[in-house]
């Protein structure tokens, strides 16, 4: 078997260790890192990343906002949510739980990937209310959007079954953390997303995928999660959503953003290009401009 993710030994490295804090909200204990001063901002990771995603870029906004940077349920030091309530819609109830007990309301939601979708979850259901909803390499679509019209309808449902099945099993996060964990492989994966990572980066995956309580919490995360839902609902997105793409993400097709640009009423799209799926690691300086921008253009949509 894998090694389990323990804090006093992990977390020694873990990067801005002096921010975390360990709280009980929403049925679980989350690891949540709480920085800055100002206005508040939530960032929030995508699916088999942790809260260490956001290194390089919470020095950059810390100076004029307080950082909530958590680590989602079943990923990095955060427990996982019992079985019924691993949904979309039960993750995103959670992190409102996790925003009463902090008391840190936020001004904008920044998320990455699924991180992105969660935030989109919880605006909809409105348990948050921020005043604008920035994505990095969003992934808003159901599977079968990134599959395609014609497999997606099959394909889409038949991951999802097989996620769940995996993610419940005994054996199967432990097998994969032997193969995930391993850092060539690793290498190879980020590779895979169209990004390319530093050694610290590197590191950093490659101590999650070596956890099998956190690749139970991937597997979770893409076996629950319900997108159609979320793709019906996007029209009504009662706040403005500003997408950032790196146009050599080999993850979430560029061209999703696009799409969910035309089906969200006053949403805007960026292209990046050369940058990956893991774009806002590569480039955290231009990260940071970005969400500073979209800041900026929901103050003006205010007044």
């Amino acid at each position: 078997m894998g090694e389990r993710l323990q804090w006093t030994l992990d977390g020694q490295a873990w990067p801005h260790r002096a921010a975390s804090r360990f709280v009980v909200a929403g049925g679980l204990r989350w690891h949540v890192q709480v920085m800055g001063q100002g206005p508040a901002l939530w960032l929030l990771h995508g699916t088999g990343a942790a809260g260490f995603s956001w290194r390089g870029l919470v020095p950059l906004l810390a100076p004029h906002h307080t950082l909530v940077v958590p680590d989602l349920p079943g990923h990095g030091y955060s427990a996982a949510l019992p079985r019924p309530q691993q949904s979309l819609a039960g993750m995103a109830a959670a992190l409102v739980d996790l925003g009463y007990q902090l008391g840190l309301p936020p001004l904008a939601l920044v998320g990455h990937s699924a991180g992105a979708a969660l935030a989109a979850r919880a605006v909809l259901d409105g348990g948050l209310r921020p005043a604008a909803l920035v994505g990095f390499n969003a992934a808003l679509l159901p599977l079968g959007g990134v599959v395609g019209p014609v497999l997606g309808p099959l394909v889409g449902p038949l991951f999802g079954q097989l996620a769940r099945w995996l993610g419940r099993s005994r054996w199967a996060p432990g097998l994969a953390a032997r193969r995930t964990g391993d850092p060539a492989a690793v290498r190879r994966l980020v590779a895979a997303t169209g990004s390319r990572l530093d050694d610290e980066g590197l590191a950093l995956y490659a101590r999650l995928l070596r956890s099998p309580d956190h690749l139970a919490g991937v597997l979770a995360m893409v076996g629950d999660w319900d997108l159609e839902a979320l793709w019906r609902d996007l029209p009504r997105l009662p706040v403005p959503l500003t997408l950032w793409v790196g146009d050599a993400d080999a993850t979430v097709p560029p061209s999703q953003a696009d799409r969910v640009a035309a089906r969200c009423p006053g949403s805007t799209v960026h292209h990046r290009p050369g940058l990956g799926h893991l774009a806002h690691e590569e480039a955290p300086q231009w990260a940071a401009e970005a969400v500073r921008q979209a800041l900026v253009a929901a103050q003006r949509r205010d007044s």
